[in-house]
């Protein structure tokens, strides 16, 4: 589930990538606006940037939002879920009817609580009467 692209990166002389990739089978949601979320599995991962399958083309340059989770045997620790903002650089479709692969480049990133919704209630909860 988790190797590196290596080979890849050594055998191909115009690889412009300068952060390694790692093959990460991730379940992920990516959301083009509040109204419009879609499932994913993403195929690698790198520090700045992430690849993964959608059944339409986004074009380049197109802001989305990406939530996925990290398991723990890979964070060697807890579950780790991230939310980050994304901006499509190339959608590439091998055959007409395959899925469509979309590279984006991570701009920035925050990590997400699992219990966030109740985080909300227990602030108010302690909150000062004014």
């Amino acid at each position: 589930m988790l190797s590196e692209n290596t080979a890849e990166m050594q055998t191909n002389p115009q690889e412009r990538r300068r952060l390694r990739r790692f093959d990460m089978r991730l379940q992920a949601l990516v959301r083009l606006n509040p109204e419009r979320e879609l499932k994913t599995e993403t195929q690698n991962v790198s520090a700045r940037g992430v690849f993964f399958y959608l059944d339409g083309a986004l074009a380049a340059g197109t802001l989305i939002e990406v939530t996925l989770t990290f398991p723990p045997h890979i964070t060697l620790t807890d579950a780790v879920r991230v939310r980050f903002k994304a901006r499509v650089i190339r959608s590439e479709s091998p055959l007409p009817s395959a899925k469509v692969g979309t590279a984006a480049l991570i701009e920035d990133y925050e990590f997400v609580r699992s219990n966030a919704g109740n985080d909300f209630f227990e602030a108010a909860r302690w909150q000062k009467p004014s």
